[in-house]
């Protein structure tokens, strides 16, 4: 794998881009990994860095790294604090408005990991902001109901920190994210790497505005939607300047 994208960095922090598929750092329930973040980063960079929050896997974007121990602490409190702002991008299946989700989320423990968490713990506050930015209707069956499929991409802001958060939201309105393996519906999965070669959850960190431990200063970082994310909706733009050159 290259190096990995630089999108910001100072004597104090770096955040990169983070691609879908490469873990945050090592761990022993992912044993088939053998990249991870935090040590690639290290390696390009010559010095050691300490992520300040974490993305999951299959997420792509934005990922937070400080070049010292205080300066994580001081970074993870403010994620704890939920004085950060974190923006996504998604797609989903489906026709999916504008709202809030305001659904209390029991935590997914893994059966080795957790084996002694407290299983019975109660749900914990849960909320979501989701806005609707494009809609396409492709003309393939992918389920027995409809003739068609409909997607939505949508842009995805977490109020509170909650494992899976995002997914199981969606989910949850019965909008899953394509690519999502866990909470999704196969044959969506299956559609977009079938037509689109599109292997991955449609999932990515696209914002974050936090305050600079050091400086102080609100640092507002952007990336745009991954290519990839508008394989559906580009297809229908291409079919549609193929009809209006034909009339």
């Amino acid at each position: 794998m290259s190096d990995l994208n630089v999108v910001f960095e100072d004597e104090h922090l770096i955040v990169i881009d983070k691609p879908s598929g490469l873990l945050v750092h090592r761990s022993w329930l992912a044993k088939d990994a053998r990249e991870f973040a935090l040590q690639k980063l290290r390696d390009q960079i010559g010095q050691h860095v300490f992520p300040a929050h974490r993305l999951d896997r299959p997420t792509s974007g934005l990922l937070l790294f400080a070049k010292a121990a205080d300066t994580a602490r001081a970074l993870t409190a403010e994620f704890t604090e939920r004085r950060v702002e974190k923006r996504y991008h998604a797609v989903v299946r489906g026709y999916l408005a504008d709202g809030v989700l305001d659904y209390p989320l029991r935590e997914e423990l893994d059966k080795i990991a957790d084996k002694f968490a407290d299983q019975d713990k109660a749900a914990q506050p849960a909320v979501t902001v989701y806005r609707c930015l494009r809609q396409v209707e492709l003309p393939y069956a992918v389920s027995k109901k409809h003739q068609t499929s409909r997607y939505s991409l949508m842009e995805l802001r977490p109020q509170t920190g909650r494992k899976h958060q995002l997914r199981r939201h969606m989910a949850h309105l019965r909008h899953p994210i394509v690519g999502d393996t866990h909470h999704g519906d196969g044959r969506h999965n299956k559609f977009f790497r079938e037509h689109f070669g599109c292997h991955r959850l449609l999932l990515a960190a696209t914002g974050l505005t936090f305050q600079h431990p050091h400086t102080k200063q609100a640092v507002a970082l952007q990336l745009p939607v991954p290519q990839d994310f508008l394989c559906a909706f580009n297809a229908v733009d291409a079919l549609d300047q193929r009809l209006l050159g034909g009339a």
